[in-house]
């Protein structure tokens, strides 16, 4: 369910038709996409935009339930995890292998790609309800 900041409107599209429980990626410019699933590719160079630009951003709009990433981006990428905690406060957080994290993308509704090049700043959100 939409809240009131995006301006792109494929990422709108996809954040207003996500229901509950379905599921979005934000990625780095480095995860796989799998075949079938729609990918909103915002990627224009290194870096930008960043993981922390897209996931605040889409914070702002998507009720979100839970949230997975991988377990690797503990050591690798604790500064992206810090990011995430501080950035969903309140949501329950799921830590799964990396591996396992790519197979989840396939039942996604959607994956944005961001241009973030630092290792495991990828999350998979869970859509809530506002009521």
């Amino acid at each position: 369910m939409k809240k009131d900041r995006i301006l792109n409107a494929e990422l709108m599209r996809l954040i207003s038709s996500l229901g509950h429980t379905q599921t979005l990626v934000i990625g780095d410019a480095g995860l796989p996409v799998p075949k079938g699933v729609p990918c909103i590719d915002l990627s224009v160079v290194q870096g930008v935009p960043s993981f922390r630009d897209l996931l605040a951003a889409v914070a702002g709009e998507l009720v979100v339930e839970s949230a997975v990433y991988a377990e690797e981006a503990d050591e690798k990428n604790p500064e992206i995890v810090s990011f995430i905690r501080r950035t969903l406060p309140d949501i329950p957080l799921a830590v799964v292998p990396h591996e396992k994290f790519k197979q989840m993308t396939k039942d996604s509704m959607g994956i944005i790609r961001t241009g973030e090049c630092s290792a495991y700043a990828n999350i998979i959100l869970v859509g809530g309800v506002n009521f």
